[in-house]
């Protein structure tokens, strides 16, 4: 909730400062940051000050606002390029450079900060620089003025007025190239990928020798785990450009994301011979000899990665999340350090908290651990945007409309198909571990987290406000031919993951929420719920950064009213769906691992295979957080590692109701 008058203030600074009333702009800055006001409105107040600040010629008052606005918020673009004009001001030429370059990192819709570097980079004999900055500002000036505020907008996370922006600009022309990427990017942020990808495959049709816009489509494919199409993509963009060593990386990505392993290595590894500061690329072979089970190769990436990027807090984060290394003094001390340093990113410092938090767990020293858990999921937090009653009222929506009258109506609609086996739950539940001993099975392909279910779950929703959302409702109103074709289409779409076993494995947590609309297109598939116990599964999504999403993990009230949320509907799956769904307790696969490998077999009519039980041995590819611990004999030293920390956890009990 907005604080009383804040908006009407904030509006008066800015007409203060125009009117050159910096002091009075100042003062009623002032006021309002005294007054206590929100996370944005504190945010706008204390730019405002620091602008009004500079302009009435009180440099170092202005650095020091700028500093509190970007430890409290180091995304926000406008205060790097406001720092960028203060060392101008002061000849501090480098810091200049170094602000106003995150600022346009941020925000690429920023011509002034854009329009310095060309001129501090010529001055500096950086010709180089200067010509890449030129030629990005000469691309921001040939924009049509409508775009250039959209995507301003967009970099400012104002999302919605950024897309009414660019679609009143497409009426008008309709075939805008620029205007359509820009509107897939905006689609891509609001997680409405279908529509991002839909813009960005009619781009290419359009001009089909556009290289920004096929490589926006190839990254929207490989952001939806679309591999196939994106290697197509990236080999179109390669035979146009074919020593451009971008497009090899990314054609090593989508290698990697079809299982092709150490063909994508090789490739990597090739990109890297010629430039071997692309740090981002030692990442990515160490993801991918970590998911191959090359653990020592990984590190070896990994450290590689930081040492060409030693704030690359990505790097650092994935040797904690190996969850077997053991970082040196002189790494942890590194990592304090840069954690700490002023102009390292939010994202970085995000990884470096993580990391910090796993290299302190592992040494025992809880509480300083729980500190970089605590200020990583702050900054983390902070990104997402994430609103438990949303997810709240997506359960109570299952729960009010997949009722057994709409199994027992639709029943036999969707496709009379086997394969699947979904396992369902919160992440860190131990669904790796299941995943691992059902893939163990002669008949059975372990895959991915696959994202069909929630993409056809998003198209069912429709673009309309959470409150209207036409799903799940929709799925009492769809004719009977919708439901078999849906189902042929998620078989359709997942063969590319499969290696040819009449069974495989869907380990996307979330799909607990489409359970319902599983059974109506994939009446025979099986459903898993991996269960854990609640503090030890609520405290592991915690100290866990992941990837993308799960973003219901990044405080510990959030996480229990989620994990809460999931217990109930599960509870109404049971009861209206009895039997499809087999709950497996984490706890007892490590009290007696037989008896419910036997268990979990019977219930996907799977014959019983010892491998299942040396699952450990089993080679294959894991991709996530667990990998390496589902390669090893089953252990109980995980269990209650959240006692350590039990002290701290008082908003986790709460909203659990313990």
């Amino acid at each position: 909730m907005e604080h009383p008058g804040a908006t009407e203030k904030l509006t008066r600074a800015k007409e203060l400062v125009q009117t050159a009333r910096f002091n009075d702009a100042a003062l009623l800055m002032q006021a309002l940051l005294a007054s206590g006001p929100e996370d944005d409105e504190q945010s706008e107040a204390l730019y405002l000050l620091a602008v009004s600040q500079r302009y009435g010629n009180q440099s170092d008052k202005a650095l020091a606002t700028l500093k509190i606005l970007l430890d409290k918020n180091p995304g926000h673009a406008r205060a790097w390029q406001e720092q960028g004009h203060i060392f101008l001001t002061i000849n501090r030429s480098d810091d200049a450079i170094r602000a106003y370059a995150r600022a346009v990192e941020l925000n690429p819709a920023l011509p002034a900060s854009w329009r310095a570097l060309v001129n501090l980079n010529e001055r500096a004999g950086r010709e180089r620089q200067a010509q890449v900055n030129r030629e990005q500002l000469y691309f921001l000036n040939q924009l049509p003025p409508e775009l250039v505020n959209a995507m301003d907008l967009m970099h400012e996370n104002k999302l919605y007025k950024a897309e009414r922006l660019c679609r009143d600009f497409l009426q008008k022309r309709k075939h805008h190239i620029e205007a359509m990427r820009l509107l897939a990017d905006i689609g891509a942020r609001l997680k409405i990928y279908d529509d991002a990808e839909f813009l960005l495959e009619s781009c290419v049709e359009f001009a089909p020798d556009h290289v920004p816009a096929r490589t926006d489509y190839l990254n929207i494919l490989i952001r939806k785990t679309r591999f196939e199409k994106a290697h197509e993509q990236a080999k179109r963009l390669l035979e146009q450009q074919p020593d451009n060593p971008r497009f090899q990386g990314v054609l090593a990505t989508t290698f990697v994301g079809l299982g092709r392993f150490e063909e994508g290595i090789a490739l990597y590894k090739k990109v890297l011979k010629v430039n071997p500061d692309r740090y981002e690329l030692h990442l990515q072979v160490g993801h991918a000899q970590k998911t191959m089970g090359a653990l020592e190769q990984a590190v070896q990436s990994y450290q590689e990665a930081y040492k060409h990027k030693p704030e690359f807090g990505d790097a650092f984060w994935s040797l904690a999340n190996t969850k077997t290394y053991r970082f040196t003094d002189e790494e942890i001390e590194h990592i304090k350090r840069y954690e700490d340093t002023p102009g390292v990113s939010g994202e970085d410092r995000t990884h470096l908290c993580f990391a910090a938090g796993k290299a302190l767990e592992d040494r025992a020293e809880y509480d300083a651990s729980f500190e970089y858990y605590e200020r990583g999921n702050a900054l983390k937090k902070r990104q997402t945007g994430y609103k438990t009653e949303t997810t709240e009222e997506r359960v109570q929506a299952q729960i009010d409309t997949c009722t057994r009258e709409l199994f027992d109506r639709r029943q036999g609609l969707g496709l009379d198909c086997r394969d699947p086996i979904f396992i369902v739950g919160l992440p860190r539940s131990g669904s790796t571990l299941l995943e691992q001993i059902l893939a163990s099975h002669s008949m059975v392909d372990g895959t991915l987290e696959l994202h069909n279910i929630l993409a056809l779950a998003q198209r069912l929703r429709g673009r309309s406000a959470e409150k209207t959302s036409k799903y799940p409702v929709i799925l009492h109103e769809l004719g009977d031919d919708y439901f078999k074709r849906f189902g042929e289409q998620y078989l359709k779409e997942t063969r590319v993951y499969r290696a040819g076993a009449p069974r495989f494995i869907d380990k996307m947590p979330n799909n607990f929420l489409h359970v319902g609309l599983i059974r109506l297109i994939l009446p025979n598939a099986r459903v898993i719920d991996a269960r854990r116990d609640p503090m030890a599964c609520c405290f592991s999504c915690f100290k866990q950064l992941f990837g993308e999403g799960q973003e219901f993990t990044y405080g510990l009230h959030e996480v229990g009213r989620y994990y809460s949320a999931y217990a109930r509907l599960m509870d109404h799956w049971d009861r209206v769906l009895p039997g499809f769904v087999l709950r497996v307790m984490h706890e007892d696969v490590v009290d007696d691992l037989e008896t419910q490998v036997r268990r979990i077999l019977d219930f996907c009519n799977l014959p019983f295979e010892e491998n299942c039980i040396d699952f450990h041995k089993t080679e294959r590819n894991v991709r996530t957080p667990s990998s390496e611990q589902v390669r090893q004999p089953i252990y109980r030293s995980g269990l209650d590692q959240w006692r350590h920390y039990e002290t701290h956890l008082s908003p986790l009990k709460d909203a659990l109701g313990f």
